[in-house]
């Protein structure tokens, strides 16, 4: 497997493989392909935070971390993390996850979060926002609004998180 950041010409097969992952999940609008276009032309999007999973020249998995303020501080939303259903549980979306904290924090973040599963991310060292200081601007469970912190010794930042406006949150 090669993890890479995503060239233009790739977006294709990510909105293909964003599209076909969501496809079955549980707490999915079936626009996450759409979203995913939307922040690449945005001004959240940053390019090297935008990695693909190939495995014999196919692409199979994609994530995407992207600009937000937690407030005043510009951080990364780790949104959204697909990976074909045929590659899933063989360490696809941990990996890229891996790389893309590494590279986050080379680019100069200090906390990533997330809205997803509680019994995923967790894994990954995902804890819920609020231990940090961090605040949904959603009302949202605890334990499903995480957030990771990619410098070990990072300053503290707190506050309410703004999402980029493609993600359609108020």
């Amino acid at each position: 497997m090669i993890i890479r950041v995503a060239k233009n010409d790739d977006y294709e097969s990510i909105c293909q493989v964003v599209q076909t992952a969501f496809a079955g999940a549980e707490h999915s609008d079936g626009n996450e392909h759409i979203l995913v276009r939307a922040l690449k032309n945005s001004d959240a999007f940053i390019e090297d935070l935008s990695l693909v999973a190939e495995i014999d020249n196919k692409i199979v998995g994609h994530i995407m971390f992207t600009k937000i303020l937690i407030g005043e501080c510009t951080e990364v939303a780790l949104a959204p993390l697909s990976v074909l259903p045929e590659y899933q549980r063989r360490g696809i979306g941990t990996a890229l996850i891996k790389e893309g904290h590494k590279r986050a924090e080379i680019c100069g973040y200090s906390y990533s979060i997330v809205l997803g599963s509680d019994k995923y991310y967790p894994r990954m060292g995902y804890l819920p926002a609020k231990n940090f200081g961090i605040e949904a601007p959603f009302e949202v469970s605890d334990s499903n609004f995480m957030a990771y912190m990619l410098k070990k010794d990072a300053a503290p930042c707190r506050g309410v998180v703004k999402y980029a406006a493609e993600f359609g949150i108020d």
